[in-house]
């Protein structure tokens, strides 16, 4: 095996550091594997390479939702939405499963020891480090993206985002900057969700904007665009973390550009 072209702890440590992470950072984690490389000791590695830069006083937080959420049943003819709901356990922090086409490494931090996780279904997220506490207690059911969510604690905490050779699709805080954005005609979806409450499983319907189509008409997805004209506009390079194209981006000052981009860009758009 070419040396060259594996990582271990000590090397994604350098190469975190020369990203930019320090000691004490708040970072939420969006990562590829695959795109990494390969890890000596897999992907808790990554984890591991984090937690000791950022140290006591750092946090790791990452998107996990839900792989067996239901938002996406609307689409389902009605007698198979009926078959799977009757079926489908409640969501359960402790043992529900990260969703898998946002990676892998979701579930490695959701199963860390120590690992705290929000309550939201769609819009769960994990964190572990000092303020893993409030970033993930007190997660509003509806508009789990927006005001007291976790993207708004990592944004209170001055946090950072972190790419590691992750689809510059995948930045969750976008849906953030969808709930604070005055632009009309936001598109609404509201859909039933499993979840425990006293011990009991219990329906609860859910509203948000929309998350899988976006909140408005758009050819394509606009996620990639923002984050493109951010780094144009900031000249920020890409890092390597092993073969991973990596960035480390500031929370609040991407929050304020997505949502500027966005009522720039869709002030003049219809609702369909």
């Amino acid at each position: 095996m070419n040396k060259s072209n594996i990582s271990t702890v000590e090397s994604i440590k350098h190469d975190l550091v020369r990203c930019g992470l320090v000691s004490g950072d708040i970072v939420m984690l969006h990562a590829s594997v695959k795109a990494i490389g390969e890890l000596v000791g897999g992907p808790d590695i990554v984890i591991k390479g984090i937690m000791d830069i950022i140290g006591s006083s750092g946090t790791l937080m990452m998107y996990v939702g839900w792989e067996d959420c239901p938002y996406h049943l609307k689409n389902w003819a009605t007698a198979k939405q009926k078959a799977y709901l009757e079926a489908l356990p409640p969501f359960d922090i402790n043992i529900a499963r990260a969703k898998r086409d946002h990676g892998i490494l979701a579930e490695f931090l959701r199963t860390t020891p120590n690992t705290l996780r929000s309550q939201n279904p769609g819009a769960s997220v994990c964190a572990l480090g000092k303020h893993a506490k409030l970033i993930t207690e007190h997660h509003p059911l509806n508009y789990g993206y927006g005001i007291d969510s976790p993207l708004h604690h990592l944004c209170q905490l001055n946090g950072k985002v972190l790419i590691l050779g992750s689809p510059l699709a995948h930045i969750t805080l976008y849906h953030y900057a969808e709930n604070l954005c005055n632009t009309p005609n936001k598109r609404i979806v509201r859909w039933k969700c499993p979840i425990i409450q006293n011990n009991e499983k219990i329906w609860v319907e859910i509203e948000e904007f929309d998350t899988s189509k976006g909140i408005v008409d758009w050819e394509g997805d606009y996620f990639p665009l923002i984050t493109g004209d951010y780094i144009e506009s900031r000249k920020i390079i890409a890092s390597k973390v092993g073969n991973a194209d990596s960035f480390l981006f500031n929370a609040p000052d991407l929050n304020h550009f997505a949502v500027e981009w966005i009522e720039d860009k869709f002030s003049n758009l219809k609702k369909r």
